[in-house]
């Protein structure tokens, strides 16, 4: 009788060591989950405000993004009422000038006043154009360079001849990469007014995805490689490698001018 009544006695220990052990890894798996939980918890919080602060440093940014575009155009609008007024205001007192002067040098005096009032008139418009943030896209950069290109060589026996390649022209270009894409193609087109020789010029817009290439080739003498290279050249080769962008010049049959940026 003592015999079945230990063995239900060890019976009854072991369930119960069984249940206080059940409920210990219970309680353990318990704590860990919530432990779990609440890192989770955490880690989701701190996203929350690090996501917060990137938020508010992101609306700081645009923010100042804003003002900065506001005081372009506020320089922009003054640059035109204020400067556009004097230059055109000069431009019709040396007009009116040289209508009354007799002396023939006089008139000569005036018509490069006139020049210069002329030159000055358009390189403010440049400049306005520079400034405009709405000029910030493709289709206006394309634009205003073959405007530029054809008004440049109306007057020269060098033909234009211009073209566009999957142009998007809704797509974003910085102030700065048109800026200096622009100034560029200037001193190219001055180039090959001056040096080449040439009875043609080609003047080429290509886009692949988000990388834009400005070609310029002439069908003139080329470059001599023996001699150095002018302050033209290396000029256009800085601006395109402060853009993170790349100037290509090749010699053969002409002069062909690469420009490359990343949009």
């Amino acid at each position: 009788m003592m015999d079945n009544e230990n063995i239900n006695e060890i019976k009854l220990t072991y369930i119960i060591i069984t249940i206080v052990m059940l409920f210990f890894v219970v309680f353990i798996i318990f704590v860990v989950l919530m432990y779990n939980r609440r890192q989770l918890l955490y880690i989701k919080e701190k996203q929350l405000k690090e996501s917060e602060h990137q938020n508010q440093l992101l609306q700081k940014e645009l923010e100042k993004q804003k003002l900065i575009e506001h005081e372009r155009e506020r320089i922009s609008h003054d640059m035109h009422d204020d400067l556009g007024a004097g230059i055109s205001a000069l431009k019709l007192q040396a007009e009116f000038l040289k209508q009354k002067a007799e002396d023939g040098e006089l008139k000569s005096d005036i018509d490069e006043l006139l020049k210069t009032s002329e030159e000055m008139n358009l390189s403010m418009r440049e400049m306005l154009w520079s400034l405009n943030s709405g000029n910030d896209i493709l289709g206006s950069f394309i634009d205003y360079s073959k405007m530029y290109a054809y008004n440049f060589l109306k007057k020269t026996k060098i033909q234009l001849i211009s073209e566009s390649e999957n142009i998007i022209p809704e797509t974003t270009i910085t102030t700065e990469q048109r800026r200096n894409l622009f100034l560029c193609l200037k001193e190219a087109l001055n180039n090959a007014y001056k040096h080449s020789r040439s009875s043609q010029l080609k003047l080429s817009f290509i886009q692949n995805d988000k990388e834009f290439i400005m070609k310029i080739s002439d069908n003139g003498i080329g470059i001599d490689d023996k001699k150095p290279q002018g302050n033209g050249l290396r000029n256009m080769k800085r601006r395109m490698q402060e853009q993170n962008g790349h100037c290509e010049v090749t010699t053969e049959n002409g002069t062909h001018l690469s420009f490359r940026v990343n949009l």
